[in-house]
């Protein structure tokens, strides 16, 4: 005799990531609830149960997206949750106004450098990336932002460990270059990789600094080196300004987090 064990409502979690996997746009809860089935009272529980596990973003316009690492097997981590819902909204405008791709990337405590949201240019010629393929930091802008800003003693390691391989004519491959380059990143406080990991591509990317004001994560602009020519001040400007408002959501949901912490100490003292 079969028996059903299926949860309910586990079934419809699973249901609706798959129906936002298909969505590349935001969506409103009016829409998800027609094209589910669904009654809108329980698809608004689901719904921010995943936005506050940091699976799905909500705009300030009310509609939901989800983020792009989910659609990659729920690799998330919860402390990277308000980094990544500071920038979401912030990165999507950027994507707007420039017309290029968008992505934003940290470094882990193993050196590593790790994708953790893209927002996709709509242009049909466009730089594009899996989430989770590999990224070469020697060669890219996001990649030489964070080990520019990293310890001293995670740069000597990755020096020490990786072999410089070269992906394109233009990639420079030799240490001692490869390490003034990382102090002149520091100096104008941006990375341009152009064409040196894809042929015809340019990414510029600057730090973001958490509310502590350490360096917590890059934002990269991605795009055809054709459309970088002549935009160069342009860009750099726009993805500067999506950081300050990164930075200033970043250090506003820490005082906020803060604030909450105290009020539920002074309640247990009570």
């Amino acid at each position: 005799m079969y028996v059903n064990k299926e949860v309910k409502s586990a079934g419809r979690v699973l249901d609706l990531i798959a129906y936002l996997a298909n969505c590349r746009e935001p969506v409103g809860l009016a829409r998800v609830s027609r094209d589910m089935s669904l009654p809108g009272s329980s698809l608004h529980a689901l719904l921010h149960t995943l936005v506050a596990r940091g699976h799905v973003h909500q705009g300030t316009d009310g509609r939901f997206v989800l983020v792009e690492e989910s659609r990659h097997g729920f690799p998330f981590r919860r402390n990277e949750n308000a980094l990544v819902h500071a920038a979401m909204p912030v990165m999507m405008r950027l994507r707007d106004h420039s017309d290029e791709t968008v992505i934003l990337s940290i470094l882990t405590a193993g050196g590593e450098i790790r994708r953790l949201s893209k927002v996709v240019s709509r242009n049909p010629v466009r730089y594009d990336v899996h989430i989770d393929a590999a990224i070469t930091p020697h060669c890219t802008a996001s990649g030489r932002v964070l080990l520019a800003y990293a310890p001293g003693k995670v740069v000597n390691a990755y020096f020490a460990r990786v072999t410089m391989l070269g992906y394109t004519p233009r990639t420079e491959t030799r240490p001692a270059v490869l390490r003034d380059l990382l102090h002149q990143v520091r100096r104008q406080g941006h990375a341009v990789n152009d064409g040196e990991f894809v042929t015809g591509s340019t990414g510029i990317a600057i730090p973001l600094r958490g509310a502590s004001g350490r360096v917590v994560a890059a934002l990269n602009l991605g795009m055809p080196s054709t459309r970088y020519l002549g935009r160069e001040r342009v860009l750099l400007a726009m993805l500067q300004e999506a950081g300050r408002k990164i930075q200033t959501a970043l250090v506003t949901a820490a005082t906020a987090q803060a604030a909450s912490m105290k009020q539920g100490n002074s309640g247990d003292d009570r």
